[in-house]
């Protein structure tokens, strides 16, 4: 989630055809925070390895599920919370048509009861992403499966800063016991946490 994100699709050209969609509808109901094209492109490329299910928390208006569901191979699940009531309405019409997708308003603990997934999206700011709350990857992901944790700001320094101050949130996930995880600049101003499960 970026608050330039939908915005930046205006200079995309030849974006996948449910992608465009998704900005469309982003666009058309006002709607700034989607991601980023260079995390699109991250997402749609981790899809191809999920081979049962994939989870994202933090809909919006369907950009990065978009992402997802051009990348997945046939046959994967997805499920995608939004906690907006609205949000979630007019993207579940938007994919109502793509086979394995559902979208649910809920607050974004609802992936519990759908998983484990081979690959867990956090986003929608912040949501499970930091705190005695963040999400449980060892409930969350199969052995090997892969976490992606988005919208950080890129960092030289180690811990990682934001705003001057060590980012807990990214060192959080940089360190926790049952990832392996790596922190991956996509942009001058987009860094994206990849952790992948540890073997049970």
């Amino acid at each position: 989630m970026s608050p330039l994100g939908t915005e930046a699709y205006r200079t995309e050209t030849g974006l996948p055809p449910l992608v465009a969609r998704a900005v469309a509808a982003a666009e058309r109901h006002g709607f700034a925070f989607s991601c980023l094209p260079e995390q699109g492109r991250l997402l749609r490329a981790l899809a191809g390895g999920a081979a049962h299910r994939i989870a994202e928390t933090g809909t919006g208006y369907g950009v990065g599920l978009a992402w997802l569901a051009t990348g997945a191979r046939p046959g994967v699940e997805m499920v995608s919370v939004e906690r907006d009531e609205h949000q979630a309405r007019v993207t579940a019409e938007l994919f109502a048509g793509v086979p394995g997708v559902r979208v649910l308003h809920a607050d974004w603990t609802e992936v519990y009861a759908h998983g484990p997934y081979d690959l867990l999206v956090l986003d929608g700011g912040g949501q499970g992403k930091n705190g005695e709350a963040a999400a449980d990857p060892e409930r969350l992901l199969t052995s090997g499966g892969v976490l992606v944790v988005d919208d950080f700001m890129p960092s030289a320094t180690w811990p990682p800063e934001h705003l001057g101050r060590p980012d807990s949130a990214r060192v959080h996930w940089l360190e926790h016991p049952a990832l392996r995880a790596v922190d991956l600049p996509l942009s001058g101003n987009l860094s994206t946490v990849v952790g992948v499960r540890r073997p049970r």
